[in-house]
């Protein structure tokens, strides 16, 4: 593996995570959203990752699509809500914080790992050249 390929594919992944991040950060800040029971409670995002190459050991990762959480939700039962139906229930998205709160210290780690793949690539590339200088 060259110095370019690693950086390149430590890039996907720095790019996956970041997406991953995105993707909880938009669950989260939603978490409280309410919606009447006629309707669908807010779906949360989870992002699906894949190998660029499979099977190869190059190109790194790439996102192959988004899942999205129950539209159903979960019902809880609030009767001074506006929107709660004659039952007195509302409508909250099914998302848990703390799984939440643990893929982003985990999406959060990875992206840092990746970016300092870059980071000692770049590193290792100038001493090369200060070699050659040399």
């Amino acid at each position: 593996m060259t110095i370019f390929s690693a950086i390149g594919i430590a890039g996907t992944g720095v790019t996956v995570y970041r997406k991953w991040l995105d993707a909880i950060a938009d669950n989260v800040a939603n978490i409280n959203n309410v919606a009447p029971t006629s309707g669908e409670a807010f779906r949360a995002r989870y992002v699906q990752a894949r190998a660029a190459s499979y099977g190869t050991g190059e190109g790194g990762v790439v996102v192959a699509g988004t899942a999205l959480g129950d539209p159903k939700g979960r019902l809880v039962y609030e009767p001074d809500n506006p929107l709660a139906d004659r039952e007195g229930y509302v409508r909250y998205p099914d998302v848990d914080l703390g799984s939440q709160m643990t893929q982003m210290i985990m999406a959060q780690r990875a992206y840092q790992a990746n970016l300092t793949v870059v980071d000692r690539a770049k590193d290792a590339y100038q001493a090369a050249i200060q070699i050659g200088k040399g």
